[in-house]
């Protein structure tokens, strides 16, 4: 009996297919003692994981115990060695028959794959996996390992040696090989090379040589795979693990004298297309050199169908319209449907005739869905949940996929700029580009949800003109609560309810944000460029200047790069009481000072780049610094400039301010303050 891959343990914590898996393993078991076979190949990840659990394990032990113990005689003859491969240190033998302490009926031989592979290195047991459990138990005899090298320098010189167990039943004489699972690399290194040292028997040619392997058949990569034509003269057959389609029909290889079976999985470990075809387990029958193979369909695997659709194709045949989620929800509804009864019909037929009827399983149902083309799909996973009672996997039975598109990885609509229709190239066109617009066209053509354009569009021009870096955060959080607080979402909402919901709520902030624009803009007609900064700052919410505000010490006048700083005198300390930070300008010629409040560290750029002169008749300011007292002052040490950051105002000291020494930038010429201010514009 041939069977490969029956991972026993998976999906162990879902509640409606945590026994398929032992399930069908169960059945495996009942076929082979049904057909009374002399022996059982299992080429592979028996179990799902290197550490099943312990239910898992107690099970798998239960049924091997059951199905392979007892008084029926075991027909086939050991030749080789009895205790090669044996456990290191004890006298049982590494063939389970051989013991004359248990009573073996149907032998089971078996290698470790990929999920089920030995792992450690060293010490007296070296590398262990469950089937090295099972083995030393006497249920299953372990063929295969492949020692771990310890010596990683030398990895790549160590040979895979594989060593035959030789079995004779009449004329007819086996020898078994075993290769369990080791790094594609390696083995397609190894057989590259000539690495790997096959013991055959003196008159190979008189046997009938059957290899169990586990690698990658399908070629996943230039070295991820093992070639199929790279194996010794000498094999007859290979049973091929690892690969879950079934392919169960010995093929030839070009070039070579032997076959290929492919068993696949006996039950589905994902919802791909090969998981799809049918499992199937199989009746080896071998006389001299000569083999037949029959498959055997099993009966107990969960029924499992899969689809796929073009959306926009079955929308235009059934004349819906592809922006009418109701409808074209009800469209899948029908597919899905039509997919469950046809999962459910041919369970029914499998088992129509058999003489131990199987309970109705709850299917497997995945359709993939091509939605190119689509604007918008709706959640596939509420859409799955209708159908809890009727099929296994309600959360996972829609799978939507798209096209992939070439020579773009933008996963952003690309809008045509209107800067691009103009012809101009390289620097000319950083020249004439304007932030808000490049940013409204890119914004046109987006779905948002939750974010108002005209919102997003403000912060991005706070972020880039005003190098306020929190801006955009801030708006984006500030639209997340607002979403939260004036969406009112219900248990009785489909999804159409929802998004017309989120439309409002967004609509509703679009207004309220072009109606602070156009206050802004009032303001400014009005008041001039002070009154602007003020109301973009008042935008910005949470920005550096809100938070610079509240500091405690004050912030020293920052000398800009280019020129050096005038050496300035020891400034007054700072008063007790919570002071906020000062910008002082000086007007030239006149001798004096004149200290005002600034909220930021960082100022407004039409404030830095005011250097109008300032009259002895402008209105006082809240707060004046205050006057140095008598003790010595500390001498304060500059920070260093910020980058990119525009010279500080120059000013001069009021006449009612007491004398005190500031730093500040020499004078620039009006030409080189024209070219500064032409660059920012």
């Amino acid at each position: 009996m041939l069977a490969t891959d029956c991972h026993i343990g998976v999906h162990g914590r879902d509640p409606t297919r945590s026994h398929d898996s032992l399930d069908t393993f169960r059945e495996v078991l009942e076929l082979a003692v049904k057909h009374d076979v002399d022996m059982i190949l299992l080429a592979g990840d028996l179990f799902h994981e290197n550490r099943p659990s312990r239910e898992c394990f107690y099970e798998t032990c239960a049924l091997l115990r059951q199905y392979t113990f007892g008084d029926k005689p075991v027909s086939i003859e050991l030749l080789s060695d009895p205790d090669d491969g044996k456990a290191p240190g004890f006298a049982f033998p590494a063939i389970n028959y051989e013991d004359p302490n248990l009573n073996i009926a149907i032998p089971v031989f078996s290698i470790h794959g990929n999920h089920d592979d030995p792992q450690g290195a060293g010490g007296h047991s070296g590398a262990l996996c469950a089937l090295d459990q099972l083995s030393v138990s006497g249920l299953v005899n372990y063929i295969g390992k492949v020692d771990i090298p310890t010596d990683m320098d030398n990895a790549d010189l160590a040979s895979i040696v594989t060593r035959p167990v030789l079995l004779r039943k009449g004329q007819t004489r086996l020898a078994l090989y075993g290769i369990g699972n080791v790094k594609d690399q390696r083995m397609h290194h190894q057989l590259r090379t000539n690495k790997i040292s096959m013991f055959t028997p003196q008159d190979k040619d008189d046997w009938f040589n059957i290899m169990l392997l586990h690698q990658n058949r399908v070629q996943r990569g230039p070295l991820e795979s093992v070639p199929e034509g790279m194996f010794d003269d000498s094999i007859d057959l290979i049973v091929w693990g690892h690969e879950h389609d079934c392919r169960i029909e010995p093929e030839p290889v070009a070039g070579k004298r032997y076959f290929i079976s492919q068993p696949g999985s006996t039950v589905a470990t994902s919802l791909s297309e090969g998981e799809a075809i049918p499992k199937h387990c199989a009746l080896l029958e071998i006389q001299g050199k000569a083999f037949e193979l029959t498959p055997i369909m099993l009966r107990t695997v969960r029924p499992f169908k899969m689809d796929t659709i073009h959306l926009a194709e079955i929308a235009e045949e059934e004349d819906v319209n592809l922006n009418d989620k109701i409808a074209i929800n009800e469209l899948l509804k029908q597919r899905i449907r039509k997919l469950v009864k046809e999962a459910n019909d041919e369970f029914a037929e499998r088992n129509e005739n058999s003489e131990t009827p199987v309970p109705p399983m709850l299917p497997l149902v995945r359709l993939r869905v091509d939605v190119t083309n689509v604007p918008e799909m709706s959640n596939p996973q509420r859409l799955g949940l209708e159908f809890q009672q009727e099929i296994a996997n309600p959360r996972d039975v829609i799978h939507f996929i798209r096209a992939k598109r070439k020579a773009t990885k933008n996963v952003i609509n690309q809008p045509e700029l209107e800067i691009d229709q103009l012809g101009l190239e390289g620097k000319a066109k950083v020249e004439k580009v304007r932030v808000g617009k490049l940013v409204q066209e890119f914004l046109s053509v987006q779905d948002m949800m939750v974010l108002g354009a005209d919102g997003m569009n403000e912060a991005i021009e706070l972020f880039v003109m005003k190098d306020s870096t929190q801006a955009i955060q801030s708006f984006i959080q500030r639209s997340e609560r607002n979403m939260q607080k004036e969406v009112p979402v219900t248990e009785d909402m489909d999804d159409n309810g929802i998004e017309s919901v989120f439309a409002a709520a967004r609509e509703a902030q679009d207004a309220q944000m072009r109606q602070k624009k156009q206050a802004r803009k009032e303001a400014r007609d009005t008041n001039g460029n002070d009154a602007e900064a003020g109301s973009m700052g008042s935008v910005a919410g949470d920005n550096q200047s809100m938070q610079d505000e509240e500091e405690e010490e004050e912030t020293p006048i920052v000398p800009p790069k280019r020129k050096p700083a005038v050496r300035s005198t020891p400034a007054p300390p700072a008063p007790k009481a919570k002071a906020r930070a000062t910008r002082v300008t000086t007007t030239k010629g006149k001798g004096k000072a004149k200290v005002v409040e600034s909220d930021s560290e960082e100022e407004n750029f039409d404030d830095i780049m005011d250097i109008d002169e300032v009259d002895d008749d402008d209105d006082e300011p809240e707060e004046m610094a205050p006057p140095p007292k008598k003790s010595r002052a500390k001498k304060t040490t500059p920070a260093p400039a910020p980058a990119k950051k525009a010279p500080a105002k120059r000013t001069t000291a009021k006449a009612k301010a007491t004398q005190s020494t500031l730093s500040f930038a020499p004078s620039r010429s009006k030409s080189q303050q024209a070219v500064m201010l032409s660059d920012s514009d």
